[in-house]
């Protein structure tokens, strides 16, 4: 249905658009957050370390440009490619002024092979004045926005610091569909107090949304982050593999066929990492849910109404 998949890759959809393999090239854009510049917070959100959500992404101290050349490089061993997305992961990469913005994002798309832009950034990060600039770059190139809602559930959103309520997203969602945005919404998988159910609640929710893609995250302890540091005062049930694996077979069914699949696991650096450790094998995980999908015979949007 999707090449060699049973669900809607994002591999398999950029190659309908430009009719050959895309990379993404992590960036750092040298930006912060208000969750941690003391707008609505210091610390974060609890899981998150001191490099933000891009422990693989390029050093804020390179330009633009040399973070994408030497990005090139480093992949260039992995896959043989010349074109490239711009993925401005770390942080909140629509937080800053307008002019450091556009330059920045101008520097980016002038790059040899770049095609496109993928924006990372939070729901109430999204200003006027940031969205005509979306706009006006979403008429030029190939654009994404990435918004990390990670759950539905008030409870959780409160524990993990997410700081903004469930309507904001719904307003990020709205104001971004009203321009022809695409959108990528970000959920985790395994946060501490939440059933099979709470997560699958949280799966449906988005899938009505429209949103253009989704990610799928494992909930994974790195040292250095605040979830560390209650984990072990309070330890709580981490998500084997196999669970997991049938937790996203379970939600991808859920999500309606045009939708994107960015990302089906999540991985954090080996160094930093407490748990759970069998996620460091992420081509284990993905070809477990390769292989469930396939003894369901079941695929995406198979419970779609």
């Amino acid at each position: 249905m999707w090449g060699d998949k049973r669900y809607h890759t994002l591999n398999y959809e950029l190659r309908k658009e430009f009719g050959e393999k895309i990379m993404k090239l992590s960036l750092d854009g040298g930006f912060t957050c208000p969750n941690r510049d003391g707008t609505i917070g210091y610390r974060g959100c609890i899981f998150c370390g001191e490099e933000g959500s891009g422990e693989f992404a390029g050093s804020r101290i390179l330009t633009i440009k040399e973070q994408i050349q030497q990005q090139k490089e480093f992949l260039s061993n992995k896959w043989n490619t010349d074109k490239y997305i711009a993925y401005f992961q770390n942080f909140t990469n629509t937080y800053s002024s307008y002019d450091n913005l556009r330059e920045k994002y101008y520097e980016a798309l002038s790059q040899e092979g770049v095609v496109g832009l993928a924006i990372a950034t939070r729901p109430d990060c999204l200003s006027e004045e940031v969205l005509e600039l979306l706009t006006e770059l979403n008429e030029q190139t190939y654009l994404w926005i990435e918004l990390g809602l990670q759950t539905i559930h008030g409870r959780t959103s409160k524990f993990i610091r997410r700081g903004y309520p469930l309507e904001t997203y719904n307003k990020a969602i709205g104001d971004l569909r009203n321009r022809d945005i695409k959108v990528v919404t970000h959920l985790i998988f395994g946060l501490p107090n939440e059933s099979k159910g709470d997560i699958l609640d949280s799966v449906k929710y988005v899938a009505n949304t429209n949103t253009w893609g989704i990610k799928f995250h494992l909930l994974y302890i790195q040292k250095g982050t605040d979830l560390y540091e209650y984990y072990l005062k309070s330890p709580f049930s981490i998500l084997n593999r196999e669970d997991y694996i049938s937790l996203v077979v379970d939600g991808l069914e859920l999500l309606p066929k045009e939708m994107v699949i960015h990302r089906l696991t999540g991985d954090g650096k080996k160094n930093l990492l407490l748990e759970p450790r069998w996620s460091l094998d992420k081509l284990r995980v993905l070809s477990g849910i390769d292989q469930e999908l396939k003894r369901r015979n079941s695929y995406q949007g198979l419970r779609v109404e």
